[in-house]
């Protein structure tokens, strides 16, 4: 009676019946332990780079440059290295002659106190004009009050 009551299978169709694909997820999973494996057994002497690296000069020698002191007083006189400057056509040729110099000296530029700020304007503005690159404003502690 159990016999029966089973129901039988239909016949499958004949194209139905052949399976063309092929499970790649275990070739997947070989092929990825195989490469863990690969990646573990490379040696260690290829994670290093040997350079040959170039000798050069050594530095130059700790030179102090000339320092060129430009002082400027209330009453509009301008100083160089202490000598007066009696024109503005001066100060700038002697800028220039620095500043054509190598290497470059620094100038240091004091202004007194009361010093009218159209000069020393002139001065920084000649300077930069013509190259002279280290240029300092001495002596600003006075200025603080």
């Amino acid at each position: 009676m159990a016999l029966t009551r089973m129901k039988r299978r239909k016949p499958l169709p004949e194209a139905a019946g052949v399976m063309a694909d092929i499970n790649t997820t275990p070739l997947i999973d070989v092929m990825l332990v195989l490469l863990i494996m690969l990646i573990i057994t490379i040696p260690v002497q290829l994670h290093s780079v040997n350079l040959n690296m170039p000798t050069g000069n050594p530095p130059p020698s700790d030179v102090k440059p000339e320092v060129v002191k430009i002082d400027i007083d209330q009453g509009g006189t301008l100083y160089w290295q202490g000598e007066p400057i009696t024109s503005r056509l001066e100060l700038e040729n002697r800028i220039a002659a620095a500043a054509a110099r190598m290497p470059q000296p620094e100038v240091h530029l004091r202004p007194e106190k009361h010093a009218k700020y159209d000069l020393v304007a002139h001065v920084l503005a000649t300077a930069q004009r013509d190259g002279l690159s280290k240029i300092a404003v001495v002596g600003s502690e006075q200025f603080i009050e």
